[in-house]
């Protein structure tokens, strides 16, 4: 008498679908004949939980069960459970994950084929330059560690003189096919070629430069043109100078990103420049014409009388050269009004006299802050 389907898989009646699934795929891998080979027991229980779960994942086939017992689900004329026709009581589970479950591969010939011609690796090499080579342009050579076709072989991985040969095992192919026993008939499966891991063919006497593997690392070097008005992160392609392709494919390509070194001066943002220069209190206050410096040369800059600390100047057109052309930023300038010290008695004396004689506006060039803060407690009071 057969036993209860709920009681073959270890679930109660109201388990979920995903709750019967865990339970068979447990049941199926400890019992599975592969894994326990020549113990009728194990291929019993594998059979019973199988047939379990043919009936208990299908909710029309559940509740037939659930109201005539064995009875309601009849498998005579579907071939038993020694071979079915079709699979279709097992949709719910996932074919894929039987066959994964079981063979380690997949159905009628869905294995990895043999590996032909490959496209190689890409390479990125990170430069870093000046902002002057950014703003300008530069040539730099570059040494780039490389795997390159070996010249000794041209790739192939056999000695000259020699040629790989086809693989006794898979024939070429790269994979090998097996037929294998299961309840549900006999199954093909295909998988990589364990002798020649799938290439197809086999090297009887390897290259002694890159002992068989066709390719050879070394350091190439590479000149690098920097275009004028280059950016932080801009990265310049170099078509086929990156790893070497497999099996004849074509060789990968070579990215050169660039890294502006900051600098001590100079501030950019976008093709503009910024810079910080002190003037004394004397320049900002008569006036004056200052020698400025920029990336393209000093220029001379107007300060203005009466200029305040933080003040900032435009340079039209003295900033980063745009990349397609066309000109250039601007730069710009903040004045900062540097407070003068270790006076002499002299000059001290004519500071104060300074101070009396001149108003606290005339000193800020603006109204104080104090006048400000008056102005703004009596609005507030009425």
């Amino acid at each position: 008498m057969k036993r209860d389907y709920y009681e073959v898989l270890g679930v109660s009646k109201s388990a979920s679908l995903d709750e019967i699934k865990k339970a068979y795929r447990k049941i199926a891998k400890e019992n599975h004949p592969d894994v326990k080979p020549n113990d009728k027991e194990a291929e019993e229980r594998f059979k019973e939980a199988t047939e379990a779960y043919a009936v208990l994942s299908s909710p029309e086939k559940k509740a037939k069960y659930d109201q005539f017992g064995h009875a309601g689900v009849d498998f005579n004329g579907q071939g038993g459970f020694g071979g079915f026709g079709d699979f279709s009581d097992f949709a719910d589970f996932g074919l894929g994950d039987i066959f994964d479950m079981f063979f380690g591969g997949s159905m009628n010939g869905g294995g990895q084929r043999r590996r032909g011609p490959a496209r190689g690796a890409d390479l990125r090499y990170d430069l870093t330059i000046t902002l002057y080579e950014a703003a300008f342009g530069a040539k730099k050579t570059i040494e780039v560690p490389i795997s390159d076709t070996c010249p000794h072989c041209n790739g192939s991985g056999a000695a000259p003189g020699t040629h790989p040969t086809t693989c006794s095992q898979c024939g070429g192919s790269g994979h090998v096919r097996s037929v294998q026993r299961t309840p549900f008939g006999q199954v093909a499966t295909t998988r990589t070629c364990p002798a020649c891991n799938g290439q197809g063919s086999m090297i009887g006497t390897p290259c002694h430069k890159c002992n068989g593997r066709g390719k050879i690392r070394e350091v190439k070097k590479i000149e690098v043109n920097i275009p004028a008005g280059s950016e932080e992160g801009l990265s310049l392609r170099f078509s086929g100078r990156g790893e070497a392709g497999e099996k004849g494919g074509p060789s990968g390509d070579l990215y050169v990103v660039l890294n502006v070194q900051p600098h001590e001066f100079f501030e950019r943002q976008g093709n503009d420049i910024y810079c910080e220069i002190p003037i004394t209190f004397v320049q900002a206050a008569l006036g004056d014409e200052i020698d400025i410096p920029t990336i393209h040369g000093d220029v001379q800059m107007k300060i203005p009388e009466g200029t305040q600390t933080s003040k900032i100047f435009r340079i039209k057109g003295m900033g980063i050269p745009y990349r397609r052309g066309g000109g250039a930023g601007d730069q710009h300038v903040r004045v900062i009004i540097a407070t003068p010290t270790k006076l002499t008695d002299r000059q001290k004396e004519l500071l104060k006299e300074f101070g009396r004689i001149t108003t606290e506006d005339q000193q800020m060039g603006k109204k104080s802050f104090w006048d400000k803060v008056k102005e703004n407690v009596k609005d507030a009071i009425g």
